[in-house]
């Protein structure tokens, strides 16, 4: 395993980090599977675990608190805050109001006093960041959070965090984990440029772009994968990039045995190369796929793969823009553009 600083806070964490979205119902991991998944992880070096309160309405943060008991003080623990945890209206969201409460019921679900980062999930257009920065710092000062991230923040909103931050001397988000894979590439034209500039760390997530990048999905073969049962409108054959990411991939699988790696080797050593990645966030459902993840912890591409790569799909494009969750709203809704 390989191990970089993360941002400017002096932790340093493992380039591979374990994410737990599909431990529970997401995922259809139980909770000895999960432990067994935990287990092999921090064997394996890595020192990271991300989860969310809304992965399994809570089920996830449960599952991994189980896993960890005994050895919490081994893990980096991140968790996040904003979506939606049942039907009031206020629950949800990154107002005080609601990142209080909902930290408590993180911490109990996890039964620890303390979170090493907790992000806010996604920007909350209705909430401003000094209301947000403002609740965050105080509950870092109480000693419940060590320190504090932004997930898939568009790079403008990210710039405005950290002003609102520096001219309310509040806490800074020192995180950024965005999407990002050979498939899905956007971040490095307007992304990562602001975080190396503000020295954020960045833990990227769906590196294996949902399975594309597995090995699972390929041109000519039903697609049986478990998430494009889930999201047939993303991953299902007649979603609208399927026909190009398929294409890619095919190029890709055969750079890959052209380089005497798997699929999957090429697609994380592809993210941990970039300058500005920290770390890759990968989300095994079972502990055969962790393995052949792990597979990949020390993997170092050369200058002549990555060049190949970047013919395959060009820096900073993605090819599914439709699949971002930072693109603004007018740019997919025709009406939002119109007077």
């Amino acid at each position: 395993m390989q191990y970089r600083t993360l941002g400017r806070t002096g932790v340093t964490v493992s380039t591979l980090s374990l994410g737990a979205m599909n431990f529970g119902a997401i995922g259809r991991t139980t909770q000895d599977e999960a432990t067994a998944i935990v287990d092999a992880a921090l064997e394996a070096g890595i020192n990271v675990i991300d989860t969310a309160d809304m992965y399994g309405q809570g089920e996830s943060e449960e599952m991994v608190g189980r896993a960890i008991a005994g050895r919490r003080d081994d893990v980096v623990l991140a968790t996040k805050v904003f979506n939606p945890m049942g039907d009031e209206r206020n629950h949800r969201g990154s107002s005080r109001r609601w990142i209080t409460t909902e930290l408590e019921n993180s911490l109990r679900r996890l039964d620890v006093d303390h979170v090493d980062l907790y992000q806010i999930h996604r920007a909350d257009p209705t909430t401003s960041d000094e209301e947000t920065l403002s609740a965050l710092t105080d509950l870092q000062r109480a000693g419940k959070i060590r320190y504090v991230g932004s997930s898939t923040y568009p790079a403008h909103r990210i710039v405005q965090a950290q002003w609102a931050a520096r001219e309310n001397h509040l806490t800074r988000f020192v995180t950024e984990q965005p999407p990002y894979s050979i498939l899905q590439r956007g971040i490095e034209s307007h992304v990562l440029p602001v975080t190396e500039q503000y020295g954020m760390g960045v833990l990227v997530w769906s590196p294996l772009a949902g399975g594309f990048l597995s090995g699972a999905i390929r041109a000519g073969q039903e697609n049986t994968t478990h998430r494009a049962t889930l999201l047939p409108d993303r991953f299902g054959p007649d979603a609208p990039a399927t026909a190009s990411k398929l294409d890619a991939v095919e190029k890709l699988v055969a750079l890959a045995d052209e380089a005497g790696l798997t699929l999957i080797q090429l697609a994380l050593g592809f993210a941990t190369a970039h300058p500005g990645v920290t770390s890759a966030i990968i989300g095994p459902r079972t502990l055969d796929h962790l393995r052949s993840q792990l597979a990949a912890a020390d993997t170092v591409l050369t200058a002549d793969v990555l060049d190949a790569i970047d013919e395959i799909v060009a820096p900073g494009v993605d090819l599914a823009p439709e699949e971002k969750f930072d693109t603004p709203p007018s740019l997919l809704e025709k009406s939002l553009r119109r007077r």
